[in-house]
């Protein structure tokens, strides 16, 4: 009975996250759905990425309480909406659309939905978006890919994060890409510092490619 409880709140949720993808493809934007653990520094990075974007960057930030991410990104030049889950510790293509008809969103630009920090649940529920991002940081060990496969399978790919912390920590890139690329040969991987700002330019150059590829 749960099984075919789960599988029937997943068939509305695809069926939702359907109709968001449409509405993105109509409008013309890229939708990222950024995953991690918490404190792998997913709002870090989309601060830095403001930098560069500005506003035409757009952020739904999912949060368990609090709107400090929005607050950060707001700031840092982006545009940003949070959604609160009261516990929940993922966010559904419903909970996406909801914010979506009160967020303002430009044409053809770029929205990265900022999934609550959690390696498990977020992994399995599509919101709707094109491409799934994993962030892991340096500071978390390298061991996520093989302990969380459901998302590295999926994601597209993989923010290897804080790599300015790489001289004081025990985390092996090589390992972690390895097991990277077992899961999904076809993912690639970002080496990343929200410090130094090292890896940035290959990454919002994957996202400029991926947008082109869309038309």
């Amino acid at each position: 009975m749960e099984q075919k409880l789960d599988i029937q709140i997943q068939s509305i949720n695809d069926e939702v996250a359907y109709q968001n993808r449409q509405y993105f493809d109509q409008i013309g934007l890229l939708v990222l759905n950024m995953i991690s653990s918490p404190g792998s520094g997913k709002t870090s990075i989309l601060e830095v990425m403001a930098q560069t974007l500005g506003k035409k960057l757009h952020v739904i930030t999912g949060d368990v309480q609090t709107d400090l991410d929005a607050e950060r990104l707001v700031k840092a030049g982006a545009k940003a909406f949070q959604i609160q889950t009261g516990g929940s510790c993922h966010l559904t293509a419903s909970m996406v659309q909801k914010a979506l008809r009160v967020f303002d969103i430009e044409p053809n630009s770029l929205l990265v939905i900022e999934n609550i920090g959690n390696l498990v649940c977020p992994s399995t529920y599509n919101l709707g978006e094109h491409i799934k991002i994993a962030v892991v940081s340096t500071a978390e060990g390298d061991e996520k890919p093989i302990k969380y496969p459901a998302l590295f399978t999926r994601a597209q790919a993989v923010l290897v994060n804080k790599i300015d912390l790489l001289p004081y920590v025990a985390f092996n890139i090589d390992r972690l890409a390895s097991d990277c690329y077992k899961l999904n040969n076809k993912v690639r991987i970002f080496k990343t510092s929200c410090v130094t700002k090292e890896g940035f330019g290959e990454w919002m150059d994957f996202l400029y490619q991926v947008k082109k590829s869309l038309g």
